[in-house]
């Protein structure tokens, strides 16, 4: 489907085509009250609770005030849809800024000044420097002669980098006034949310031109939120407007990630809700059949003797609505809350702050902090993430000859700058490959300097090497491009350029030199785009062990190659290339077809490598977070060998004889399939051994691995703990985080450009890192952090928090509504099975909402270890890894907590106040202040770090109980009158108290006492050390549970080889990195050996 835009003519557009309004709320006034409620019961739980809430309703069968369930729901949701509401009026007031602000339009060849929301398609819209672009513009003219103009696109794509845009070749030479008056049509695709492609075409009406069909690309527009910089005016067609432009397109609500406790909570949410059905069903039961046995001698029960149909419905109603609090109605709210404050702590934290660039890390996913403390997998890129990508000119050979050898920097080298200054052909067409091929825009200061703004880090390094070397490209004017050498004044007109793309893997310009007609292409690339397509007979030997030398080194390699091109066949190509860049279906494929019919038989001239330095503190981050139980994938563009030498620098692998690399390389199934079948064998040999195994595939062997063998490659996926994919793409890297999301590994994707985000959003957790290549990563991400160093603190210390402070919180939510909801219970068998609640309805409400709820949602700020020791020994993440702290086990230990101390509260309640010596409101008060103090003194049991908030929350809290009771006893109609005032005069019922507390307390103290001293956990052994301030030596070893490889993938069912070794030989020991220690154990050795970890098969568990 595609569009027709008709310039300058507002009827046929403005009937067809939205206008510029900018919308992104989600309600309106009218519709927000029903989509809200709409939204909030589509959840199941809150679809439970009104149910609930309306039985109550019903007077035969309600035990309570129908307020005890209306009121906290009513509550909750009135906290969830102001939210809602803020944060929809928040995008209202944005909305009205963008669409009030004035911009200026042509509208019948005169220019008007309108607010942003009157624009509409075919409009011309005139800009002025620093002006914002209000809409997706085709660009028709320039203040510029040569027809470009300068734009920042930061707010769309976060490269903070000028970019050039071109007015099409039709529109060239235009004069302002022709401008006002222009007619003609653009054929365009519908929108889109792709902010890199535009595959469109211009025709202008008589008299401009006649009829010419002209191109369009993304060069030739100016996209919304873009602004105009180093250019006095600019003016566009309006083809996309509104929600219709390509960043209007590309906003939307991603898809909401559940985190391993969500759903560890939602299955033990179900179990509690089986449970309450069966006991449900036994006490109606047990009710029915109590009424017509029992019930009915008794004098004072008046029981009809016939009542109605529904009659044996009615006890087992009554228990459903008395046990429903056993679902707890706040945790939700509560679990966001305590959620929200996490990933402030995240923004707030100081320490995660980078000094160099004041960017500080930031939670944009509020939800999922917990599941940082649950990693497993660490997918990294290379470029930007592990590295500075600050690239630095190094070495380079130049026909054969090799330069920067000696002292590591070809720019000082005496022979290459004795070859500049003699005039080498090769090393002069090889500096002006380095000048010109490229996008890079020279600006010149105030001061004269020439400033480069480049697009990629490596042509910034090579045009500033070149200009080193004394071929500096000063001016871009349109086409024609001026270098200086020396003295001399070289000019080239470009004729074509043929961008980079991730298939061809290469870019080329067709210049013209002006000085001798003569047309040259210009091609840089990766070598195996560059060497295979050398002319016949043409020796790539040397380039070819150059590029293996710097590769070793862990530089990164370009190939510099040109060939002349002959006047008919250029003219011939160029009539194709026109074509493919007209045509509106499949352009991309179409020109990369085209420009294989140019790019071949190149002159080859040499090989430039470049420096990417580590970025500082990644070695000692990766050590750290290898210790911790986390593996590590490095997913990088880069070649294979570069991959290997960054991943021995940065302890991602360790070099022999600790550590052993696997290759799985191949073109074809056959040969995938084998190296494929060693690999797999040698780790099953392996993984008996004290070794670090690692393996490393290319992105071709990949796609044969994933397409033919995916579930042997999975297997490999589970065996292994370090694995480099070299040459991927991104698809290829969302590939491989949905294979190890599909093992049941928590996940987590870090990088830091655009071709990361597939991955980042593919994973459990996305962090991107604010870097040179922009902030699309980090804007994609859950997380972004300025620098890789950071990610140890983001989950040793807040992940390891949140996973902590969530699974107490959640299962302390369920505990005490048990504890209350098993007292009803107890007390159904001395009334009769009826189902009569022994609370009022106004001390339920409370309980939930007040008395019970503030003490526990300050746990968000308790440590159970310091930040210190956590860092210092990052084995303990295990616990959270393994779920240890959240899982059916612990879940069934608070259940019988919570049944000890109803049976605890309700024994001692009734012998002291039952048996016609008190009234049952007061016997009611009694056991709610017993239920009020044991949770009181098990939140203090439970809390490691205590400070004055949470001591003010927790006997603040317990005061605030009696104060508020003390309230409602001075007024008759509250069902407490004059209770608290009798009750606190009593000295009984304070001795009641304190038996309930001791009664309560005293075995869980003794239990914790017994493990704490007897059966320490390690984190106990380290808490212990940190009250003593002594070291500890050794804590043993902690191993998680192994996972067969049968449950997971089927075996792989491939003959070995005859006569092949399936071990691929260590890496060489005369690696320069192969003094590095590896990753072992420190003062605190959880894994007494590698070999015990791998045997293990370090899984997730199956729970």
């Amino acid at each position: 489907m595609k569009r027709y835009v008709y310039i300058n003519d507002e009827e046929p557009s403005h009937e067809l085509y939205c206008d510029n309004r900018i919308s992104n709320r989600k309600y309106t006034l009218l519709n927000f009250l029903p989509k809200n409620l709409w939204e909030q019961f589509s959840r199941f739980m809150n679809q439970y609770f009104l149910l609930i809430a309306c039985l109550q309703l019903w007077p035969l069968i309600t035990p309570v005030n129908p307020a005890s369930t209306w009121g906290p729901l009513i509550f909750i949701f009135a906290v969830s849809a102001t939210k809602e509401a803020w944060d929809d009026y928040n995008r209202y007031l944005s909305d009205k800024k963008a669409n009030e602000k004035e911009v200026w339009v042509v509208r019948k060849g005169i220019k008007k000044l309108i607010q942003a929301q009157d624009i509409h398609v075919g409009n011309i819209v005139w800009l002025r420097e620093n002006d914002e672009v209000p809409c997706d513009l085709v660009l028709i003219g320039t203040s510029e002669p040569q027809g470009l103009c300068y734009i920042e696109t930061s707010a769309l794509d976060g490269e903070t980098d000028l970019k050039t845009r071109v007015i099409p070749s039709a529109c060239m030479g235009l004069d302002v006034e022709l401008l006002h008056k222009i007619k003609g049509v653009i054929e365009c695709p519908n929108p889109d949310k792709d902010i890199r492609r535009f595959d469109a075409n211009l025709r202008l009406f008589p008299p401009f031109i006649d009829n010419d069909l002209c191109p369009l690309s993304i060069k030739n527009t100016i996209l919304q939120s873009c602004y105009l910089r180093n250019t006095d005016w600019a003016c566009g067609v309006a083809i996309y407007t509104g929600n219709e432009t390509k960043l209007g397109m590309s906003r939307g609500v991603p898809e909401p990630k559940l985190t391993a406790v969500d759903a560890m909570i939602d299955k033990l949410t179900g179990a509690i809700f089986v449970f309450q059905i069966v006991v449900v069903l036994v006490l109606g039961i047990a009710g029915n059949a109590w009424k017509e046995t029992e019930a009915k001698k008794q004098w004072y029960v008046l029981y009809p003797k016939e009542g109605p149909w529904y009659e044996l419905l009615v006890i087992p109603l009554r228990f459903e609505l008395l046990c429903s609090i056993m679902i707890p109605i706040s945790i939700k709210v509560s679990l966001d809350l305590v959620k929200s404050l996490y990933a402030k702590f995240i923004d707030w934290d100081d320490q995660m702050t980078d000094l160099e660039t004041s960017v500080r890390s930031h939670a944009t996913n509020t939800a999922i902090s917990e599941d940082l403390g649950q990693v497993e997998y660490i997918l990294t890129d290379k470029t930007g993430t592990l590295t500075e990508n600050k690239m630095i000119f190094r070495r380079c050979c130049i026909n054969g000859i090799l330069y920067g050898n000696e002292n590591g920097d070809a720019l000082k080298d005496i022979e290459l700058l004795n070859a500049v200054s003699s005039g080498s052909p090769d090393v002069i067409w090889f500096l002006t490959v380095m000048a010109i091929c490229n996008t890079v825009i020279p600006i010149r200061s105030k001061t004269g300097d020439i400033l480069y703004k480049a697009q990629s880090q490596d042509e910034d390094a090579l045009v500033q090497a070149a200009a080193h070397l004394h071929m500096v490209f000063f001016n871009k004017n349109a086409n024609i491009l001026e270098i200086k050498f020396n003295s001399s004044i070289i000019q080239y007109e470009v004729l074509e350029t043929l961008e980079f793309t991730s298939d061809r893997k290469r870019m080329s310009v067709v210049v013209k030199d002006r000085q001798n007609g003569k047309i040259i292409l210009l091609s840089k690339g990766a070598d195996e785009a560059i060497l295979p397509y050398a002319s016949t007979g043409r020796q790539t030997r040397a380039f070819s062990e150059a590029v293996e030398q710097y590769a070793q080194l862990g530089l990164r390699t370009l190939c510099l190659a040109w060939r002349e091109l002959k006047e008919d066949d250029y003219q011939q190509w160029s009539l194709m290339f026109k074509e493919a860049s007209s045509t509106l279906v499949d352009r991309e494929w179409r020109i990369a077809e085209v420009c294989q019919r140019i790019e071949h038989d190149f002159e080859v001239l040499g090989v430039a490598a470049i420096e990417d330095r580590l970025q500082d503190g990644v070695p000692e981050t990766i050590e750290t977070l290898r210790k911790a139980g986390i593996n590590f994938w490095m997913l990088t563009g880069d070649k294979q060998n570069t991959a290997i030498q960054i991943a021995l620098s940065c302890n991602f692998i360790s070099p022999e004889p600790k550590g052993q690399l696997l290759l799985i390389n191949g073109k074809t199934e056959d040969e995938v399939r084998r190296s494929l079948e060693r690999v797999l064998l040698t780790m099953r040999i392996t993984t008996s051994e004290p070794k670090d195994v690692a393996f490393v595939i290319d992105g071709w062997a990949l796609e044969i691995a994933l397409k033919y063998y995916r579930k042997a490659f999975t297997e490999l996926a589970i065996l292994s703990r370090t694995a480099i994919c070299c040459r991927v793409t991104p698809s290829q890297k969302a590939q491989l985080v949905e294979i190890l999301k599909s093992c049941d590994y928590r996940t987590l994707a870090i990088g830091d450009g655009g071709n990361d985000v597939r991955m980042i959003q593919q994973a459990d957790i996305g962090v991107g890192i604010s870097g040179r290549e922009g902030l699309q990563a980090a804007r994609a991400a859950d997380y972004s952090i300025g620098k890789f160093r950071f990610l140890k603190r983001l989950i040793l210390v807040h992940g390891r928090y949140s996973y902590n402070r969530t699974a107490f919180l959640s299962q302390y939510s369920f505990y005490k509504s048990l504890v209350i909801c098993f007292i009803q219970i107890f007390f159904s068998f001395i009334s009769g099975v009826s189902g009569t609640s022994l609370f009022n309805s106004l001390s339920l409400m409370a309980y939930n909402v007040f008395y019970t709820s503030i003490p526990v949602l300050v746990s968000v700020l308790d440590k159970d270890l310091s930040e210190e020791t956590v860092m210092q020994h990052p084995q303990i993440l295990f616990y959270c890894q393994a779920g240890r702290l959240l899982n059916p086990s612990t879940f069934a230990g608070w259940f019988g907590r919570s049944l000890f101390h109803a049976i605890v509260v309700f024994v001692i309640s009734i012998h002291c106040y039952a048996f016609e010596k008190s009234e049952m409101e007061e016997v009611s008060m009694v056991a709610l202040s017993g239920c009020i103090w044991l949770q009181a003194f098990v939140v203090t049991l439970e809390t490691n770090s205590f400070t004055i908030l949470q001591h003010l929350a927790i006997w603040g809290n317990l005061a605030a109980f009696y104060i508020i009771n003390w309230i409602f006893s001075s007024f008759p109609s509250s069902g407490l009158y004059t209770i608290m005032f009798r009750l606190c005069r009593q000295p009984s019922y304070w001795i009641t108290i304190s038996l309930i507390v001791a009664a309560g307390m005293g075995p869980i103290l003794a239990i914790k006492y017994f493990r704490y001293t007897y059966r320490p956990s390690k984190i106990n052994t380290l808490h212990q050390a940190e009250r003593l301030g002594g070291p500890i030596l050794s804590l043993g070893s902690i191993e998680p549970q192994s996972r067969s490889l049968d449950n997971e993938v089927s075996p792989l069912s491939i003959a070995q080889p005859k006569n092949r070794n399936p071990v691929y030989e260590p890496l060489l020991s005369d690696s320069p990195n192969s003094t590095r220690r590896s990753f072992g154990t420190g003062t605190l050795d959880f894994f007494q050996s590698q070999s015990r970890l791998l045997s293990s098969s370090y899984t997730r568990k199956d729970n």
